[in-house]
This record gives C-alpha cells, structure tokens and sequence, in this order.
C-alpha cells in the first residue's frame, strides 16, 4: 500500500523518470515493512522497486527518511483514530476503542507496529502528528477518569507499555496465534477499571518514554546519524 500523500508531497519537481522512481520505492518499503518490520534490509526494497542502492539512497538518504515517506498516510490515519474516539459520547468507549484500534493495526503490519514504539528523529510530519496523537489520548484518559470509567493512576504513559507488550505478542504469534492478541488486549483493558485500587509500581514519566522510543529507533538504524546510510542495509 503505497502513501500517495507523501509520494506527492516528495516528489514536487522531480524529473518523471525520477518520480517514478521515487514512488516505486515507497511502494516496495511499504510492502517490504509490513512483512519484515522498519529494519529490514533496504537492498531488498531496492531490488523490489527494480532500481539500483545508490538511486534508493539518493531518493532517501536515511533510513527514517524513508520510513516516513512509507508510512505518512498511515500515521495520519492513527492521529484520526484518536481524535474520533473523543467524538465517542460514552468516554469509556472511546477509550477502549482508541486502545483496540491500535493494536489491532500493529497486529496486521509488521511495520506499523514497529512504527508505534519508536520515534522518527528529524521528523517535522510525523512529530506534528505525534503531537495531535498525543493531546488526544490525555483528553481520552482525562474524559474516561472524569466519567469513574478508568482507574484514577492511569497515565497516558500506560498506552505506550500497551503497544510494547502487543507488539511482541503480535510478533510472536502472528502465524500461529494471530488471534492472540486480542485476549491480551482484553486483559489489558479489564486491568483498566477503577474497581481496581490496588497500588502500581510508578510509570515511566513522558521523558522516559521519549527516550525509549527515540532508543528503540536506534536500534533500528532510524538514528539521524550523518552518513548512516553508507551501508547496503542501512539508509
């Protein structure tokens, strides 16, 4: 599934053959995180697209470069699935919902779901849209405490240690149990109730959170190190 709104964005006042081009390899990324997850060998997205590595690394000299070029309509789609729970007249609902939608996503793509636990460095897109995300989960979590629908202790923080252990549920499972992660996501939410008063060990603080994420991309050579993409496998 190629992200036509980024393709058009990014490819004002290239040459047709370079367009092409350009598309071709948002189109091949696509398909090739979804299978493989945001590490997978960038040579492969090249010979997929049928262009040479250095046309791949000219187009996208950094690996997250081209990350957000795949994924830019689907980060958009996420941010509405926020904001569209606030629209939910019973908050609990729109919570819950927020909660299902997303790890239902990253269960049916690899790359998505890697997408959701790491933070694209120098990223003007997805950092804007990372922060409407992030204003619309306080109001769902705020909306859900108000209405005595979530625990009181509940912090936006928790949706983030959410999507780690559905990620690596989803993972796991995904060809054997591809249903699995939904009892974990229904055993996640029943932990939301607030019957349950039982104190919790502290969460991570959002600055902690921030350098998960931004640690997690390292890992998966989204860095913004100058140059990172010299290798065949890095970009």
């Amino acid at each position: 599934m190629a992200a036509t709104e980024s393709v058009r964005a990014g490819g004002r006042g290239l040459r047709a053959d370079a367009l092409r081009n350009r598309q071709r390899l948002v189109a091949a990324a696509r398909q090739i995180f979804e299978e493989q997850g945001l590490d997978a060998p960038l040579d492969e997205v090249a010979e997929r697209a049928g262009v040479g590595a250095g046309t791949l690394y000219r187009r996208f000299p950094t690996r997250a470069e081209l990350v957000e070029a795949a994924f830019e309509d689907e980060l958009r789609r996420v941010t509405a699935i926020a904001e569209e729970a606030l629209r939910c007249e019973d908050p609990w609902t729109g919570f819950s919902t927020y909660v299902e939608r997303l790890c239902g996503a990253m269960a049916a793509d690899r790359g998505l779901s890697d997408l959701f636990t790491v933070r694209l460095p120098n990223s003007q897109v997805a950092s804007a849209l990372c922060d409407r995300q992030s204003a619309a989960l306080a109001k769902l979590v705020r909306r859900a405490q108000e209405a005595g629908a979530l625990r009181a202790d509940f912090v936006p923080e928790d949706v983030f240690l959410f999507l780690l252990a559905n990620a690596g549920v989803a993972q796991v499972t995904r060809c054997a149990a591809p249903h699995a992660w939904r009892r974990l996501v229904a055993f996640l939410l029943a932990s939301c109730g607030p019957d349950h008063t039982e104190p919790l060990p502290a969460a991570p603080t959002p600055l902690q959170t921030e350098r998960a994420l931004l640690g997690n991309a390292e890992t998966k050579g989204l860095g913004s190190c100058p140059g990172e993409g010299a290798g065949p496998n890095r970009a």
